[in-house]
């Protein structure tokens, strides 16, 4: 691929570093999120398993054998490779044979179950996650601020203009599709719209050959979506199901579709956040339900510019959501990691980037410029009491926020940051 048409992602620097180490990286992440643009400017040559060319001839030669779509001028890209499973071991086992760095790349928009692939691949096959474009990679953040400068404390505060609530809301609805970033909001709309449908109609059947019930599966995304950046179980779902939707799905199977959701990379939930195992601080365990874009909680619900005007509870959900995945792909290009924090006491961070040396940074996210005060004084509370619990209190505490027209550190030391200002 030219390097004139090709979108620059914030992973590339990362799938440049694992080609010099690894004999093959393997780039993973929802439908159209941009895998396939990416791995293709990273390759030199490419085999296309889902390519109808020749009534799918790449598979059906994949399938006979392996071996036959390995070969090609490094790195060679094979896209796709979990419509064939065996692939898998047989990369592996030709980067044993080679002993070479950067011989392949794989995209993989499903994970398989462990049937058909007998090697996990540690040491010669790195994992990448994809999600959709943040909003500095689609052009919509001006990058003023530097989150990994963030977090080692280096900051200068900058002017960063008058955003209006309406901005954030065709941003949340528009999502990070990297296929939408040129059209309308109306027209945009459609894309979350069809992602969601290709998933139930086609996706969760051919994920493992199994018949799943697809209009069980939409009330489930329907209820992720009405719970979105939420720490809701799954005996919670199951009653907002039946009270929402009048509908009814068993508890054992929400388990087990919410696993089929996970290795379709629809899911992007947050883990929690222990800051010190030593702590007597009980520490609550659940993950933060987030699907992979906001965008498809607006499909799901079926919810419109005008319609999120009038509903700021879940505007400021969705605001939450889009400001984790943003996050998760900057926090990414430094092997920093993303988490919630909650504990048995009643005090909950928004979110956690843990760095790669231990230290920590907490962030809040706020909507509006008036919530800020509020934000700031439950971080200056919960970094206090944690410092005099465990010791073990953050380095930074931000508020992320969407309509502050300046990035700028407070008198009492706490960050404010638009998330229209940041970028890795």
């Amino acid at each position: 691929m030219e390097q004139r048409t090709y979108l620059p992602r914030v992973i590339d620097e990362n799938v440049k570093r694992h080609l010099e180490v690894f004999g093959a990286v393997c780039i993973e992440g929802p439908k159209w999120c941009g895998k396939t643009w990416t791995s293709a400017f990273h390759s030199r040559s490419a085999v296309y398993i889902g390519d109808p060319k020749g009534s799918f001839q790449n598979r059906r030669l994949a399938e006979l054998d392996p071996n036959l779509v390995l070969d090609g001028e490094a790195p060679h890209l094979i896209d796709e490779w979990q419509d064939v499973p065996s692939i898998w071991d047989a990369v592996r086992f030709r980067v044993d044979q080679t002993n070479e760095t950067g011989r392949f790349i794989l995209t993989g928009s499903s994970t398989p179950k462990r049937k058909g692939i007998m090697h996990s691949g540690v040491g010669r096959i790195a994992k990448l996650r994809m999600r959709p474009m943040s909003l500095f990679e689609s052009g919509d953040s001006s990058g003023k601020v530097s989150l990994s400068a963030l977090c080692a404390g280096n900051f200068s505060p900058v002017y960063t203009g008058d955003i209006e609530i309406q901005s954030i809301i065709n941003l949340i609805v528009r999502g990070g599709w990297p296929g939408s970033l040129s059209f309308d909001i109306p027209k945009a709309k459609l894309l979350p719209e069809k992602y969601i449908n290709t998933i139930l109609e086609d996706d969760v059947n051919r994920l493992d050959d199994i018949k799943r019930d697809a209009d069980k599966i939409r009330l489930l995304l329907r209820s992720l979506a009405r719970n979105e950046s939420t720490t809701a179980s799954n005996r919670k779902l199951k009653n907002d199901i039946q009270t929402a939707d009048n509908g009814d799905v068993d508890i054992e199977v929400i388990a087990t579709y919410l696993d089929v959701l996970k290795r379709l990379f629809l899911t992007d939930n947050l883990a929690p956040f222990s800051p010190n195992v030593r702590s007597s601080v009980r520490i609550k365990q659940s993950e933060k339900r987030q699907l992979s874009d906001p965008s498809l909680a607006c499909a799901l619900l079926k919810l419109t510019e005008k319609s999120l005007l009038k509903n700021l509870e879940i505007l400021g959900c969705l605001f939450e959501s889009l400001c984790a995945r943003d996050l998760k792909i900057y926090a990414d290009s430094f092997d920093a990691k993303l988490y919630h924090y909650q504990d048995y006491k009643g005090r909950e961070i928004d979110i956690v980037v843990e760095l790669s040396n231990g230290h920590w940074c907490a962030f809040e996210v706020k909507l509006g410029a008036s919530q800020i005060d509020q934000a700031a004084s439950n971080l200056l509370k919960i970094s206090r009491e944690l410092k005099e619990e465990s010791n073990n209190a953050p380095d930074v505490l931000c508020v992320l926020c969407g309509l502050s027209n300046a990035a700028y550190c407070r008198e009492d030391g706490v960050f404010v940051v638009p998330i229209t200002a940041l970028r890795p």
